[in-house]
């Protein structure tokens, strides 16, 4: 009597099918939403949402949830992710959301600092998984490749690694422009060209490209990091025709302002810039084409 109905009224004109079908079920949700009732309680009051000939059907429905709950909390158990520039801000949080999914994680920066080790065994303790800090220079292609080498593994690659600078074309330095197009985007390729190999014999895998939205539009005095995030996103494009018959995604996120050590470190060269305050750099400059007119935080963006 819980499965699809057959369309013969038992006496009493009763239609078992239709009565514990989706569509009941999907009314007394409603009806429950409707009662305010807190997310999970579903027998609080029972008599006062449905009749009790559903009450079997709700307690099912209850322990059905509980039980995918369960498993979405760790439903990357088993699978090794390795995202670069993780040992703050976007990054950070990104590893941090994919270790609660239980993923072991390979965090990544340029530097090889104790704190680095530490904040790796400081994650491992609190999601109970694997945590390994590996340094490496994003700037350099052959550290890149030698990074997702030393993983080992890697059936997730968040390529989220990045550097800004602003100023003029004129005036803006020739080693800055060249370490922006390094770590920004040919870090992405490097990665991806070792890891791809990896994902394809283990049968699956998934590629992140944290690009922004300036992959997609342009501002003045960043031609580096505009030129780069929108060659992201054309990498990402590239790697998903060529992975589109494996078992294998590759997306990129563009996300506007974030409150990140990269963007604090902007705004005294923005102020330079602009020759303006900090306050109408945040409000005029970076925030102005961002409907929220806020930043976005680092927890939404890795969630």
């Amino acid at each position: 009597c819980c499965g699809r109905g057959t369309g013969d009224k038992p006496p009493g004109g009763f239609d078992h099918g239709k009565m514990f079908g989706p569509g009941a079920l999907r009314r007394i949700a409603g009806r429950m939403r409707a009662a305010q009732m807190p997310r999970g309680r579903f027998a609080a009051r029972p008599d006062a949402l449905c009749p009790p000939a559903f009450l079997p059907m709700l307690h099912l429905q209850q322990r059905r949830m509980q039980q995918e709950a369960a498993m979405f909390e760790k439903f990357l158990g088993g699978k090794t992710a390795v995202v670069t520039g993780s040992n703050s801000g976007i990054g950070l949080g990104i590893a941090i959301e994919l270790a609660r999914a239980g993923a072991d994680l390979v965090l990544n920066s340029f530097t090889d600092a104790p704190e680095d080790h530490t904040l790796a065994e400081k994650l491992a303790r609190e999601h109970g998984v694997k945590v390994r800090y590996i340094q490496a220079d994003m700037s350099k292609g052959a550290d890149c490749r030698a990074l997702i080498e030393k993983a080992g593994t890697c059936d997730i690659l968040v390529n989220n690694a990045g550097i800004q600078h602003v100023a003029p074309i004129p005036e803006f330095p020739v080693d800055k422009w060249d370490a922006i197009i390094a770590i920004n985007m040919s870090s992405a390729f490097h990665t991806t060209a070792v890891a791809l190999p990896m994902m394809r014999k283990a049968g699956w895998g998934r590629i992140v490209n944290i690009a922004s939205a300036h992959g997609l539009r342009a501002s003045e005095y960043k031609s580096a990091y505009v030129a780069a995030k929108h060659g992201v996103v054309g990498l990402t494009k590239v790697t998903a025709l060529e992975t589109a018959r494996d078992a294998i995604t590759c997306n990129a996120i563009c996300p506007g302002y974030v409150l990140t050590p990269i963007v604090e470190k902007q705004i005294p060269d923005q102020m330079k810039t602009h020759n303006m305050s900090r306050e109408d750099v945040i409000a005029k400059v970076m925030l102005q084409r961002q409907p929220s007119g806020e930043f976005a935080t680092v927890e939404h963006r890795a969630q």
